[in-house]
């Protein structure tokens, strides 16, 4: 089995953990090698968005794999196991219960306050290279919002994010607690995966996005209709339209917008 982490390095600030990784692999780094930042420069989430936390404020990292045999159309599930292990890692961690972070698809960790609004509080970003229908190599992206108050939240952004710290009512997070919580649910998960078991009720049960009326924009089209689920086979979203019920690749999708939310009562 592979070593986890078969290297940590911990920076201050830096330009992207994604691009010091891909550096690591390319030049032969055993997996699975992790970099941490303070503060990156140049983060990125998906579509090229970017993603920016001040100083030491969120546990930004990037997780570099060399999964064998692990099928190419089963790549997304390095993704899903790393958002799966950072959800309960958080969870772990803050003391939160489980009604209050979710995964909304297709690679996002959100929080429903009490309020019954919902925030973002982590990102997910994967990138993969591939020998013939296998991955070769694999970058985990993960940042998240930890010990940032929300009185220090952008103005433009405020609205729709939130923190652990916030969500903990201003408590103080430990962001070397948060990485070790990580780490020891991210090392198992991984070794389940490479054994050929994927944890498809983990993943299902903490899908926000089921059962929920959704917009989902596809470049210029927009499809709305009823959530259904999440292919645990493919990741794909699968929508009931007033056609028929129709499967959604992540990779297709510029943005998922959920249109109702229950309060919490």
């Amino acid at each position: 089995m592979p070593s986890l982490p078969s290297r940590l390095e911990r920076f201050g600030t830096v330009d992207s953990t994604q691009r010091i990784v891909r550096e690591w692999l390319a030049a032969g780094t055993p997996e699975v090698a992790i970099a941490t930042a303070d503060e990156q420069l140049a983060g990125r989430g998906r579509q090229g968005r970017a993603w920016t936390a001040p100083h030491g404020r969120a546990l930004l990292l990037s997780a570099g794999f060399r999964p064998r045999d692990l099928a190419l159309h089963h790549g997304w599930r390095l993704a899903a196991i790393a958002a799966l292990a950072m959800l309960d890692a958080a969870e772990r961690v803050t003391g939160l219960d489980g009604d209050t972070l979710w995964l909304k698809w297709p690679n996002d960790i959100v929080a429903v306050g009490e309020d019954g609004l919902l925030r973002k509080l982590a990102g997910v970003l994967g990138e993969t290279t591939a020998t013939g229908a296998f991955v070769e190599t694999a970058i985990i992206g993960i940042g998240i919002n930890a010990d940032w108050p929300a009185n220090e939240f952008p103005t433009e952004l405020a609205v729709g994010m939130t923190s652990l710290r916030e969500l903990t009512l201003d408590r103080p997070i430990d962001r070397d607690r948060l990485l070790d919580a990580y780490l020891a649910r991210l090392g198992p998960s991984y070794e389940s995966l490479l054994a050929g078991h994927f944890d498809a009720g983990g993943w299902t049960r903490r899908q926000l996005t089921t059962g929920r009326p959704v917009e989902v924009l596809l470049g210029e089209a927009l499809v709305h209709g009823q959530a259904t689920g999440v292919d645990p086979e493919t990741g794909a979203l699968l929508v009931r339209t007033t056609e028929a019920v129709i499967a959604i690749d992540s990779g297709e999708v510029t943005r998922c917008r959920l249109l109702d939310l229950p309060g919490r009562g």
